[in-house]
């Protein structure tokens, strides 16, 4: 695309403003304190330069930017406006604007700031398109080129080194089998025979922060450091803690629009929205330092209410940020269900599915943890009228209130009962309703035959050879069957083909149509006119994948259960609710689920059979590397009688 023009200085004009020093020239801006410095690169319109206590942090041709997956690809140059200023605490601080326009009137927007005493940047993006259009994927990537990294870390369970790309082999889309010596042979012991950046991804339903490490193995004096992109608010995402993205791979993203795993892309008729502040935070370490030591210094910084008064102070200086003072609290007390453990409350977009929430471009999304005593504060919520959800561990369902309103400066306590859903005398359920097919075998199960001993489901689908696995398909029976060796974390409908470098040639038997049996007595059924069968999934994915596409047959999947050779009605999955989940190392996605109600004489005593079907041999064309069946994953299933 075009190289847009670029805001031309005839000299360098320097600012000194206490211990933050910005200078700016034709071709570049330079900020920094003490001891962390950046330099923006007008040419390309990134940063280019970053280094702390005079450790280059990214490497010749390494670069902060924002990029974006949309119709008019990438951009270079664009123009910039510096910033300096004093904050409310009279600390020094900076900050540099980078503003591209890509055509028909679409803006894209960077902001970086510094302040001094601090070794992070405070990041801003802004997107505009006016007359809509196709807007994919926009992140920032903090993608360094030196080779001083060597660890990657997502979570404080999930961290190894980073293999290099010497002799990988690609098996599926980004994702490798790894081999040769040193470092690789490390990352194998300690992880898995394969590396997909999709192993790394997390739920932002607790996630506060992710990154690099290097432990010193090239830095100037053998100091460790980390480059962590801190999640002090998420505020400005979309979809809710069930937001599921990629986090770092030898890059360390900031994923603010995305498709992946299901989420929503946003309605761009007429779209403005600013998104952040979050925060890449630069660490530095003493010799012989711990990728979790400084893991855990970066997340002192994942509060929403950090440096909040600093935020306020640039305001002015980024449009669609709100201060404080149009933000007031709020506070839950909550009677909870029995049994009910980590509850969650979220606040969204009112009289809408908080997972949907990317269709009101507009929306703010909260979240936090109940208390065992049914209260919770969040504070911070931008002024405005929300729905209350509530959904929890061990409970089916959820709880819903819309119209609840935040006024700025103020404190607004909602109380409300969460009473749990039922349909009568509960026969059985199978997994523990939570949003995820953990439950289930190669879920949550650890690896034991690596050090690190990741969960199963985020290694490559493919060592989990459903064959071998079931080779009479899944036959489960309440109340004698185990659900984490006896019901697959995946209900295919065909395993093997394309992406599959263990078993390339499709196999069809005994996939698609899963069985569950169970026992019922005499006096269950006794005087029951009802029967109930829930089944909520985790994820889905029809031939849409992640695009909501009904060009391909199955897009719109059809999931047939019957019961003692009695077919229930069809339950229809539509293409926006599929994601590509179980393929790209993800055990909870987009979630979605049915109730069927019948006669409870389909029922009878002794042996009953419920059938749960795919359609077979269900396959359509994928572009890229990725497996062709269309498949789901199970959270929890009930049935119940009155």
């Amino acid at each position: 695309m075009k190289l847009f023009s670029v805001l031309v200085l005839s000299a360098w004009a320097a600012i000194v403003s206490s211990a933050i020093t910005a200078s700016e020239s034709s071709s570049a801006i330079s900020v920094g304190n003490d001891r962390l410095k950046f330099s923006v690169n007008k040419g390309t319109g990134t940063i280019d330069r970053l280094s702390l206590d005079g450790q280059d942090l990214l490497g010749s041709g390494g670069r902060l930017y924002l990029d974006c997956h949309c119709d008019s690809g990438f951009w270079n140059g664009g123009t910039f406006q510096l910033y300096r200023g004093s904050d409310g605490s009279s600390t020094a601080y900076a900050g540099v604007r980078i503003s591209a326009n890509v055509g028909s009137g679409r803006t894209f927007e960077s902001y970086y700031f510094l302040r001094d005493g601090e070794t992070g940047l405070h990041i801003f993006g802004r997107v505009a398109y006016p007359n809509g259009g196709s807007l994919g994927e926009m992140r920032f990537l903090f993608r360094p080129s030196t080779s001083i990294w060597n660890h990657l870390s997502s979570s404080d369970e999930m961290w190894s080194v980073l293999p290099s790309g010497e002799g990988r082999t690609t098996v599926q889309d980004t994702t490798y089998r790894i081999s040769g010596d040193g470092i690789n042979a490390r990352y194998r012991t300690q992880m898995s025979d394969y590396f997909s950046k999709y192993m790394f991804s997390e739920s932002w339903e607790y996630h506060t922060h992710h990154g690099l490490f290097t432990d010193g193995a090239g830095t100037r004096d053998g100091s460790t450091y980390g480059a962590w992109l801190v999640m002090n608010t998420k505020d400005t995402y979309y979809n809710g803690p069930k937001w599921s993205d990629l986090t770092v791979d030898g890059i360390v993203y900031n994923y603010v629009i995305s498709n992946h795993h299901g989420n929503g892309n946003p309605d761009t008729r007429g779209l403005d929205r600013t998104f952040g502040p979050q925060y890449y935070y630069f660490n530095k370490g003493a010799k012989g330092a711990s990728v979790n030591d400084l893991r855990r210094d970066a997340g002192r910084f994942a509060v929403p209410t950090w440096n909040a008064d600093f935020y306020d102070s640039i305001a002015q200086h980024v449009p669609g940020y709100i201060p404080t003072s149009g933000r007031g609290t709020w506070s839950g007390r909550i009677a909870l269900p029995a049994g009910v453990t980590k509850p969650i409350a979220v606040l969204a977009s009112n009289r809408r599915d908080f997972q949907d929430n990317n269709f009101d471009t507009r929306a703010r999304q909260y979240w936090g943890e109940i208390s065992a005593n049914g209260e919770i504060t969040i504070p911070r919520v931008a002024a405005g009228t929300y729905r209350l959800t509530i959904y929890g561990t061990g409970i089916f369902g959820q709880y819903i209130q819309d119209d609840i309103v935040v006024r700025p400066g103020a404190t607004t306590t909602t109380t409300a009962t969460w009473t749990a859903e039922s349909a009568g005398t509960e026969l059985w359920r199978i997994g523990a309703p939570d949003r995820s097919s953990g439950d289930f075998r190669h879920g949550n199960e650890r690896d034991t035959t690596r050090t690190n001993r990741p969960k199963q489901h985020r290694l490559y689908w493919a060592v989990h050879d459903f064959p071998k696995d079931f080779p009479n398909g899944v036959n489960f029976h309440v109340g004698r069957s185990n659900i984490t060796r006896d019901f697959n974390y995946i209900h295919w409908s065909v395993f093997g083909g394309k992406a599959n470098s263990i078993r390339p040639e499709p196999y069809y038997n005994n996939l698609n149509t899963w069985k569950v049996t169970f026992d019922s007595t005499a006096a269950q059924l006794q005087g029951k006119t009802r029967a109930t069968f829930t089944v909520q999934l985790a994820g889905v994915k029809t031939s849409a994948g992640n695009t909501d596409s009904t060009s391909k047959p199955f897009a719109n999947l059809e999931y047939t259960v019957a019961i003692n050779g009695r077919s229930l009605p069809v339950w229809t999955i539509p293409a926006n609710q599929s994601s590509s989940c179980g393929a790209r190392s993800a055990a909870s996605c987009y979630n979605t689920r049915n109730k069927w109600t019948f006669d409870a004489s389909y029922l009878r005593q002794g042996l009953n059979t419920f059938t749960l079907s795919l359609p077979a041999r269900a396959t359509a064309p994928e572009s890229a590397v990725l497996p062709e069946s269309v498949y789901l994953q199970y959270d929890a299933l009930r049935l119940e009688v009155s």
